[in-house]
């Protein structure tokens, strides 16, 4: 009797994403996971993997074609923000007293599980490599995607666990910074590798990029901190949010005609963005609980739909394909960096802590997932696997955590609000 117009099935459809993402976000913290796992979940399960194979009438009228667009807005939106924050907590970290342990650690968590990845890639890649697409590029963005450690969701677990100020808790954020750093470079690379015609071109691609991320984190930063010392104080806060937006909404825009995903411009602005400055933060702090709680639900949503897990490839050796990617992804992650920290001479059950931590990959990796998928690197099959990949390796890190030590280790200074928890 009252047919929905499109605008009437966008808000209809909103409604939906928000309340369940709410909902599923606090069950899962109720299950001991991160809240983001279960916004993950709900996003997978209103797509082609739940909602859409269990009543495929009811998805395409909750969610129809010219509803998406609009949906995909605010992703890229909520994406760009998150980037700019991962980039700021990257270049906010102070680490005292680790920088040995910690650039050991660092390197085996990066190097380690990139070439696991990228031998694993390597029978893979007549079967997976989509048609025109280089298979080294393939092999490296499998590297990339397995060395990824989702630091964000790290922190914010360390946190709720009261981690953050033991020894594997301090090395585990210092090694992910510096790896996702590294990750996140390296898949810069990679994307100005796809987009090339020719190796001459693509290598061009490739040192526009490296120049690029130079003058950001050179002049650029320099830049702002000059100014935010000398005009941050006189200028009002909804002003500096304003810039802020603008500048993320720039970079985004040149890093794309670049040939680099959006993506990268964002997170290079919140690494040139003044973090120590009090100004700097107080305009930044709304925009990421927007962003999380309002506007990440969204990428989500179109994630699921991107993703089927249904479309596992099972077939004659597919079938080896997950459980091979998610060996690999552990014991490079665990293993490496568990073992970097046993000769920095570290303990046993701390090293295997400290790995069990640096294997959470979270939300990260599905952002690169999605930017793989999009800039046709990865097939739908292999999508779903690595999806899959993320999600188990990040929900196995509070019951391996349990496992490695029942009860938290000590904390190398006193945390005067542990009494009040």
């Amino acid at each position: 009797m009252f047919p929905l117009d499109t605008v009437g099935h966008f808000f209809l459809a909103a409604a939906a994403v928000l309340a369940l993402a709410r909902a599923a976000g606090g069950l899962a913290v109720r299950v001991g996971q991160p809240r983001v796992m279960g916004e993950v979940a709900a996003g997978i399960a209103l797509g082609p993997s739940l909602l859409g194979a269990l009543a495929p009438e009811a998805a395409a009228w909750l969610f129809p074609a010219a509803v998406l667009p609009m949906f995909s807005g605010l992703a890229q939106i909520g994406l760009a923000v998150f980037m700019f924050f991962a980039g700021q907590e990257l270049c906010s970290m102070r680490v005292r007293g680790t920088a040995r342990e910690g650039l050991l650690v660092s390197q085996a968590s990066l190097f380690v599980p990139f070439a696991l990845g990228a031998l694993a890639a390597l029978p893979l890649a007549d079967r997976y490599t989509p048609a025109g697409m280089p298979q080294s590029v393939f092999v490296l963005f499998i590297g990339c995607a397995i060395s990824i450690t989702a630091f964000p969701v790290l922190a914010r677990m360390l946190e709720d666990l009261d981690l953050s100020r033991t020894r594997p808790g301090r090395l585990s954020l210092f090694a992910a910074a510096v790896g996702d750093g590294g990750s996140w470079l390296a898949l810069s690379a990679v994307l100005a590798l796809s987009q090339g015609s020719d190796d001459r071109d693509a290598a061009v691609r490739a040192l526009i990029v490296v120049a690029v991320v130079a003058v950001y984190l050179g002049p650029v930063r320099r830049a702002a901190a000059r100014w935010f010392a000398r005009r941050g104080e006189s200028t009002d806060l909804a002003t500096l949010r304003v810039l802020l937006v603008i500048a993320i909404a720039a970079s985004a825009a040149l890093t794309a005609a670049l040939g680099v995903h959006q993506l990268i411009g964002a997170f290079l602005v919140g690494l040139v963005w003044p973090a120590g400055n009090p100004f700097a933060t107080a305009a930044a702090e709304p925009l990421a609980t927007t962003s999380k709680t309002v506007l990440l639900p969204f990428f989500f949503l179109g994630f699921g739909l991107g993703v089927d897990l249904s479309a596992l490839d099972l077939s004659s050796g597919g079938g080896l394909v997950l459980p091979a990617l998610l060996a690999v992804a552990v014991l490079g992650k665990i293993g490496g960096a568990g073992l970097a920290a046993r000769y920095a001479g570290l303990p046993w059950r701390e090293s295997f802590t400290l790995g069990i931590l640096l294997n959470t990959r979270g939300l990260t990796e599905l952002v690169v997932l999605q930017i793989g998928h999009e800039a046709g690197i990865i097939d739908g099959p292999l999508l779903a696997a690595l999806t899959a990949v993320a999600l188990i390796t990040t929900l196995m890190t509070a019951p391996l955590l349990k496992l490695a030590a029942p009860s938290a280790p000590a904390a190398d200074t006193p945390h005067p609000a542990t009494a009040t928890r």
